[in-house]
C-alpha cells in the first residue's frame, strides 16, 4: 500500500522509510504506480498515487527498496486538439529515472494514437515492452567537489569526442572496455589526449536516449545520441556491465579518472526535445504524462508541436516546471556525476518563446546565472536552431562560451579556396582570427566566448575536408540527401583517396595549416577528436546513424613513429605547447583597434615586406605576417612578459620572402612538413620564406 509521501523530491527517492514518488502532471485525473519483476517484463502491482499537492501526484512505498523497477499509467482526457493526449494503455518512463530498463524498439505498440486513425486513442497495452525506471541509491561516488570549470580560461582546448567512437577500436583498452566509460578512462587514452594538449574532454551525449523509428526500420541507430528521453539517466550502451558496476557508477569513475589528470569533462545535453518526435511519433514519457504542460504546442492547433529543432517538438522551457525538469538534471550531472560544463545543443530554442522568440533574459538563463553550483560551470551554446530567427551567434548572456561557425568558414574559406572567386580574403581572416569582436566585444564578453572550430561531428572530417568535395551519404538511407549538400572545394585537384604524391602533401599541407591556424588563433580552440589520427569518414559528412567502422577511429599505426597518424598527433602537440609558452596567442583580453607602434605590447599588421598592411592588401592579398608583443595584463597570471611572435602566413600559390621585424628571430614551427625543424629553433637571417599554402611561426 502506499500512504501520501512527499510532492518532492520529484521522482523516485530512497529513504529509510522506503521509496517517495513523485511525479508532475498537473492536467492528469488520475496516476498509477505499476511496478515489475527485475528485468522490466511482468507487472506485478499497480497502485493509485493517492495525493496531488500544486499538480504533483506522489505517494510513499514503504517496502520499496533499491532496484525496483517501475512506470507510470497517466490518467485523463484524449484530446489532441485541445493538447491533451493521456493514454494509461501506455506504460510511461519517469521523467526523472536514474536508470532506465528496456529499450525503444520503434514497435506500433509504443503509439499512443491509433496507427491508422491518429486522433483516436490506441487502446493496446504495451507494459511488458514500455521504458521503465529502476530505483537508485542517491549517494555519489566522486571524489571531487561538485562540477565546475578548472582550467583558465585562455588554456582551455576543447576535444569533441564520442564514448564508444574514441575507444571502439583502440588496441591499448583491454577488449571487454572499448566502447565504454571505462575505455575513455583507461590511461592509453587520457595519455593520448594529455599529449595533445587537450585540457577539456566535451562528450558527445551521453543521457538515455531512443532511436528514431526510421532509424530502427534499416537496422540502424542515432550513434550521435541527440534524441534523449532519460535526462537523468547515463546511456546503458556505454556501460561495460561489469559485475558491480552501473552505468552511472562506471561513468562517475571515469569522470574521477579525467580529474586526476587536471582535466575537465564537458557532456553535450539535449533540452531542446524529446524523442517522442512529432504527433505521429511514440508516447514513451512527456506526451503521456502531461503533453499540454512540457511542449511547445502551436496555437492554431494544438494537436501539432512547434518544431524549432528539426525533430518534431521543443520543450517548454516557459513552463515552471519544465524549466525545472532541466535545472534538476544540470545539478544531477554537475553534483552527483562530476561533470565540469555542458554543451546545450541548439541552444536558442531554450529561451525562445512562441511569439517573441528568442531572449538572452529568458527564465532559463536567469536560472542558470542565479544557480550557485551551474554558474560556475562550463557553458557552451551551439547558437542556432532552424526556427524564425534562429541564428543568435553571439547573443548569449555573459560567461557563454558559444560555438563560432562563422571561424570555421572563413578559415575553410581561406586556406581551400584562394584563387576562385568567392576565397575568403585576409580581412576576413584576422577578423576571425582573434576572435570575432563583433559578435562577442560586449557586455564585458571575453574573447575566449568564441569556441573556434574547423571540424566537428556535424560535417567532414578535416582529412575528408580536403579529400572530398561532396557528400558520400548513402549509407544514410537518404538518397544522399542529407547533410550539407558540398564541400567547401578542397583546392587539391583529386577527390576521394588518391597514389598521387602531389596530391597527398598538398592534402598533409593544408590539414596542417588549418590545425595551426586553429590553435594559434584568439578564443578558444575546439578539436575533432581522431583529425589528428587522419580519421575519414569516406566522404561522409552526416554519419549520425554511422555506428560502424565509419565513426570508430581506427589507432592502426599510431605505435609507429613515421606514420601519418603519430606525425599529425605530434604536430598538434607541439602547437598546443606553442600555444602555451605564448601568452599572446591566448590572450584573453581584445586587442587594441589602432595597431601599436614599435616594442609596444599589442599586435601588428604586416605585409609580407615589413609595412603596414593597406585597404589594398585586405582586400586583395593573401599573405600577412602577423606580430605579437606579449602584454603582462593578459589575465593569465604569466610572468612572462619578454619576447615577441611572428606568425607569417601565405595561402597563395608561390612561395613568399617575408622581411623580419628588427630583433633576432628563431623559427619554431612551419606547416610545411619540408620547412619544419621538428621543434628545434632555427635562426633566420632577417627574411623568411613561406611556401605556399603553409605558415611559418617565429619568436624572439
Amino acid at each position: 500500500m502506499l500512504s501520501s509521501g512527499s510532492p518532492f523530491p520529484l521522482g523516485a527517492s530512497l529513504s529509510s522509510g522506503g521509496v517517495n514518488f513523485a511525479l508532475v502532471a498537473p492536467n492528469a485525473e488520475a496516476v498509477e504506480l505499476c511496478l515489475f519483476d527485475g528485468a522490466g517484463q511482468n507487472e506485478q502491482q499497480r497502485l493509485r498515487l493517492p495525493a496531488c499537492t500544486d499538480g504533483v501526484w506522489h505517494g510513499l512505498l514503504p517496502s520499496g527498496r533499491a532496484g525496483l523497477v517501475y512506470g507510470y499509467r497517466v490518467h485523463g482526457p484524449w484530446a489532441p486538439h485541445e493538447g491533451q493526449r493521456f493514454n494509461p494503455a501506455k506504460l510511461l518512463l519517469d521523467p526523472y529515472a536514474r536508470e532506465i530498463v528496456g529499450r525503444y524498439d520503434g514497435s506500433a505498440l509504443f503509439l499512443g494514437h491509433d496507427p491508422v486513425r491518429p486522433d483516436q486513442r490506441d487502446a493496446r497495452d504495451n507494459g511488458a515492452i514500455a521504458l521503465k525506471g529502476r530505483v537508485t541509491a542517491a549517494t555519489s561516488t566522486t571524489t571531487t567537489p561538485p562540477g565546475h570549470a578548472r582550467i583558465a580560461a585562455g588554456e582551455r582546448v576543447l576535444c569533441e569526442l564520442h564514448v564508444r567512437g574514441q575507444t571502439r577500436l583502440h588496441p591499448g583498452v583491454p577488449a571487454a572496455l572499448r566502447g565504454t566509460y571505462a575505455g575513455l578512462a583507461e590511461p592509453a587514452v587520457l595519455d593520448h589526449l594529455q599529449r595533445l594538449g587537450v585540457t577539456t574532454l566535451s562528450l558527445m551525449p551521453v543521457q538515455h536516449r531512443a532511436d528514431e523509428q526510421r532509424l530502427l526500420a534499416m537496422g540502424l541507430a542515432n550513434y550521435w545520441g541527440y534524441n534523449t528521453i532519460g535526462w537523468f539517466a547515463p546511456e546503458a550502451r556505454y556501460w561495460s556491465g561489469r559485475p558491480g558496476t552501473t552505468p552511472a557508477s562506471e561513468f562517475r569513475a571515469m569522470a574521477d579518472a579525467v580529474h586526476a589528470r587536471g582535466m575537465e569533462l564537458v557532456i553535450d545535453v539535449v533540452y531542446n526535445h524529446s524523442a517522442e518526435s512529432d504527433e505521429l511519433g511514440p508516447t514513451l514519457s512527456l506526451r503521456g504524462i502531461d503533453n499540454a504542460l512540457y511542449y511547445h504546442l502551436r496555437e492554431d492547433d494544438r494537436a501539432l508541436y512547434e518544431n524549432w529543432a528539426g525533430t518534431g517538438n521543443c520543450l517548454n522551457l516557459g513552463e515552471p516546471r519544465v524549466l525545472q525538469l532541466v535545472m534538476d538534471s544540470l545539478r544531477f550531472w554537475a553534483c552527483e556525476m562530476g561533470v565540469d560544463g555542458f554543451r546545450f545543443d541548439l541552444a536558442p530554442v531554450l529561451g525562445r518563446h512562441a511569439a517573441t522568440g528568442f531572449d538572452p533574459r529568458a527564465p532559463f538563463f536567469a536560472a542558470i546565472a542565479q544557480d550557485p553550483v551551474l554558474s560556475r560551470t562550463l557553458l557552451i551554446a551551439e547558437p542556432w536552431d532552424i526556427g524564425p530567427g534562429g541564428y543568435r551567434l553571439g547573443e548569449f548572456p555573459p560567461g557563454w562560451l558559444e560555438w563560432n561557425d562563422r571561424y570555421r568558414d572563413t578559415q575553410r574559406g581561406f586556406w581551400l579556396r584562394q584563387g576562385r572567386g568567392d576565397a575568403a580574403g585576409l580581412g576576413d581572416f584576422a577578423y576571425r582570427f582573434t576572435a570575432s569582436s563583433v559578435q562577442f566585444a560586449h557586455h564585458g564578453r571575453a574573447p575566449t566566448a568564441s569556441v573556434n572550430f574547423i571540424t566537428a561531428h556535424d560535417g567532414f572530417t578535416l582529412r575528408d575536408l580536403v579529400s572530398f568535395e561532396e557528400r558520400h551519404n548513402l549509407a544514410n538511407g537518404e538518397n544522399n540527401r542529407d547533410g550539407h549538400a558540398h564541400n567547401l572545394s578542397n583546392n587539391c585537384g583529386v577527390e576521394g583517396a588518391s597514389d598521387d604524391p602531389t596530391v597527398l602533401a598538398l592534402r598533409l599541407r593544408l590539414r596542417r595549416a588549418l590545425l595551426a591556424t586553429l590553435m594559434l588563433s584568439q578564443g578558444t580552440p575546439m578539436l575533432l577528436a581522431g583529425d589528428e589520427l587522419g580519421h575519414s569518414q569516406q566522404g561522409n559528412n552526416n554519419a549520425y546513424c554511422q555506428d560502424n567502422e565509419t565513426t570508430w577511429l581506427a589507432w592502426i599505426g599510431t605505435s609507429d613513429p613515421a606514420s601519418d597518424a603519430a606525425q599529425m598527433s605530434a604536430f598538434v602537440a607541439r602547437l598546443a605547447a606553442l600555444r602555451r609558452e605564448a601568452p599572446a596567442l591566448r590572450s584573453t583580453h581584445w586587442w587594441p583597434a589602432e595597431p601599436p607602434q614599435g616594442t609596444t605590447p599589442g599586435i601588428r599588421w604586416l605585409r609580407p615586406d615589413g609595412a603596414p598592411m593597406t585597404p589594398d592588401d585586405w582586400r586583395l592579398g593573401t599573405a600577412l605576417a602577423i606580430l605579437f608583443r606579449h602584454a603582462a595584463t593578459n589575465g593569465n597570471n604569466d610572468n612572462n612578459t619578454q619576447g615577441a611572435w611572428l606568425v607569417m602566413l601565405n595561402a597563395g600559390a608561390q612561395t613568399v620572402s617575408f622581411q623580419l621585424p628588427e630583433g633576432t628571430w628563431h623559427a619554431c614551427l612551419a606547416t610545411d612538413p619540408q620547412c619544419d625543424a621538428g621543434g628545434a629553433p632555427q635562426a633566420l637571417d632577417g627574411t623568411a620564406q613561406v611556401p605556399f599554402s603553409s605558415l611559418l611561426i617565429a619568436r624572439t
